[in-house]
């Protein structure tokens, strides 16, 4: 394979792992001569940049893909509701909520207009 046929995540990585593996004294694979060496400083990273495109690396990416499944997709059953149920519904959760406001005993605005007139009686000097 090419040094084009890989990503650029791929190709980072192989040469990543080939200079170190020339940082730890591995054999070179291919002939560079002693003045191309020393024009790349003995960099590690380039020298398996230039055996990557060469292709000399005896190295192998496996890409796997998502298997295709050939199974029919199901729909969802939904239950089906007429109106009269739906009305039944709700005239049972206004009934609750009906309920939970006379516990909480709700205020009416009648009862608001007369403590503000007696509070304001009060307050005068």
């Amino acid at each position: 394979m090419d040094a084009k046929d890989f990503s650029k995540y791929e190709n980072a990585r192989i040469l990543g792992a080939r200079a170190l593996q020339i940082a730890m004294n591995a054999p070179i694979l291919i002939k560079i001569k002693e003045e191309d060496l020393e024009k790349i400083h003995y960099d590690a990273l380039k020298i398996a940049e230039i055996e990557l495109e060469s292709g000399a690396l005896p190295i192998s990416v496996n890409k796997p893909f998502p298997e295709k499944k050939e199974e029919k997709l199901k729909r969802a059953k939904e239950k089906k509701i007429n109106n009269e149920s739906v009305e039944d519904k709700e005239i049972e959760e206004e009934e609750e909520i009906a309920k939970e406001g006379e516990i909480m005993e709700l205020a009416n605005p009648e009862d608001e207009t007369e403590e503000n007139t007696s509070d304001s009686s009060g307050e005068e000097d």
